[in-house]
């Protein structure tokens, strides 16, 4: 414990007392007031499937990218295919890949205790879903965390400018679709992606099923699982955290796996990390 509460200490800088820096604010409330604008637009079928898809192809940048690749190295991938992943993650404006799979990391290891840094049983919903991320509190992360990974330049360069792929990514949809494009493609995907995948941190401890009597609140939750690519099996997560496999069960889709196991056969993912389940004996329904 002595140890994680060091790290801890590193990440929260609770004896320093800096300005607040409202830039994260700032640009959460502009995208959130962005998608009022597809109002203003001509409805087009075409700009709602945009959105869909690349809400769904980001948000498979990160389930697999920053969580199940950088996170929990649940598989492995060539130099060149971990940065294509890192920077495809990154498009979701979520940040950088070892800011995110640092503070990740010291969650599953405090989940749920006072240290832990968004957890809904100790702060609430409104600071495990987003404030923590637009705080001050964690800007930085502790290298210690994510050295196997800070150790690539290329990787450390995708995370310090972690606005760059976004930007890219929002400057080819403004140019190729216009206004409705940007609007769509972008912004509305955005915000979709980002509360989607901060639902994990705030709902995914309160609703849902326990299989696994696991020290943290881990839930399953079937919605959850729809919406983000099979993330939702939470629980079982928690009780394997190595495992690229997070729905153990026929029925618990996890399409973040079946698409690894699809890249896995034409060679471009090796050794994905399975997970050998206890007898039902052992485990709760």
């Amino acid at each position: 414990m002595a140890e994680v509460e060091s790290i801890h200490e590193s990440v929260s800088p609770e004896s320093t007392v800096k300005p607040y820096r409202f830039g994260a604010v700032v640009l959460f409330a502009a995208i959130h007031l962005a998608c009022v604008g597809v109002f203003f637009l001509p409805f087009h079928w075409k700009y709602v499937w945009l959105a869909v898809a690349l809400y769904l192809v980001r948000m498979f940048g990160v389930t697999a990218g920053y969580h199940r690749y950088f996170s929990h190295r649940s598989f492995r991938l060539n130099r060149p295919m971990q940065f294509a992943l890192a920077f495809l993650a990154e498009t979701s404006s979520q940040k950088g890949v070892l800011w995110w799979a640092a503070h990740h990391r010291f969650h599953h290891r405090t989940s749920d205790t006072e240290r832990d840094i968004h957890s809904p049983e100790q702060d609430g919903f409104w600071w495990a879903h987003v404030g923590w991320v637009i705080s001050n509190d964690y800007d930085e992360y502790d290298p210690r965390l994510i050295q196997d990974f800070s150790k690539f330049p290329e990787i450390r360069w995708v995370d310090r400018y972690f606005w760059v792929p976004p930007l890219l990514l929002a400057s080819a949809l403004l140019a190729f679709g216009g206004l409705p494009g940007l609007l769509w493609g972008f912004a509305v995907s955005t915000v979709m992606l980002a509360h989607g995948t901060f639902a994990i941190n705030s709902l995914a401890h309160v609703w849902g099923t326990r299989r696994f009597d696991t020290p943290d609140h881990s839930r399953n939750n079937f919605l959850l699982a729809l919406v983000t690519l099979g993330e939702g099996w939470h629980n079982n997560h928690h009780k394997y955290m190595y495992a690229c496999r997070q729905g153990l069960r026929w029925w618990e889709i996890d399409i973040t796996y079946y698409l690894l196991r699809g890249l896995q056969a034409i060679g471009i993912v090796r050794e994905i990390r399975g997970v050998r389940l206890p007898s039902e004996s052992h485990s709760k329904p």
